[in-house]
């Protein structure tokens, strides 16, 4: 059900957001009691989970169309105890479901960021998925409005002209220790929301949907990205190396395209 957000077709994506875009007009109805029932069903989720995971996000966001968000676990990753999954939602965002983080407990610790569009005021909330199935959330209440419509930085040739170039920046790492490393695509990550002025149409949408980390070929994080994730996405990670290899990302958008980069440590 989580596999690829990419999976959505176009006529269930436009469904969404016409149905959750008349739920976010009405803020003073929740969205969350029917995001939760679609998604997680009966199951319990512990609210307020705030001894499992941390939620940072700005109060009052400086710019909507690049929210920085950072979630970390106050419980280290071992192989019989850690987080498999984390689920991003916006509540009143066009598409409200809008990440899945899939982790690994190679992984060591949790302290991942990265960067959101925010369409109104809204709560944006973290659910950690344990790898024995129990679920705990985070949320956080953030004032923005028109990241989602928001246009892009970039004029559309230059955008084009720079597609799928990455880095991975880090500081020097130290075998045994753990290090942090960012992944950067250049992309305008178009979520068919934005309005081309000069054609009088819509931008269609084209979109980073799937990036893959590893280090020697082990796993590390796979996330499926929705039209929320802002322009050139950006994904700030902790990890341990505990012995020299490689550091691989790779990403793939809703064309096929797929860019790949890596980092011998």
């Amino acid at each position: 059900m989580f596999s690829r957000l990419s999976t959505i077709t176009l006529v269930g994506l436009a469904f969404l957001m016409s149905s959750y875009s008349i739920m976010a007009a009405t803020p003073e109805e929740p969205v969350w009691p029917a995001l939760k029932q679609t998604y997680f069903g009966d199951k319990t989720i512990q609210d307020d989970a705030n001894d499992i995971l941390i939620l940072e996000a700005p109060k009052r966001a400086e710019d909507a169309a690049i929210v920085p968000i950072t979630i970390k676990s106050l419980k280290p990753q071992t192989k019989d105890n850690y987080i498999e999954n984390i689920y991003v939602f916006i509540d009143n965002n066009p598409m409200p479901y809008s990440a899945k983080f899939h982790l690994s407990p190679n992984l060591g610790s949790v302290d991942l960021s990265t960067r959101m569009r925010v369409d109104q005021y809204t709560y944006v909330r973290a659910v950690a998925e344990m790898n024995d199935g129990s679920l705990y959330m985070v949320s956080r209440f953030v004032k923005a409005s028109g990241g989602c419509s928001a246009p892009a930085g970039k004029d559309a040739a230059a955008a084009l002209a720079r597609l799928g170039k990455m880095q991975l920046r880090m500081r020097q790492p130290t075998i045994g220790e753990p290090v942090q490393a960012q992944m950067i695509i250049s992309h305008p990550n178009y979520n068919g929301l934005q309005f081309d002025q000069k054609a009088r149409k819509y931008i269609p949408a084209h979109y980073v949907d799937k990036i893959d980390i590893s280090y020697n070929g082990q796993p590390l994080i796979s996330v499926d990205a929705g039209i929320s994730i802002s322009e050139d996405p950006s994904l700030r990670f902790t990890f341990t190396p505990e012995e020299h290899g490689k550091l691989e990302a790779k990403v793939r958008d809703t064309q096929s395209e797929e860019f790949e980069i890596e980092k011998d440590i």
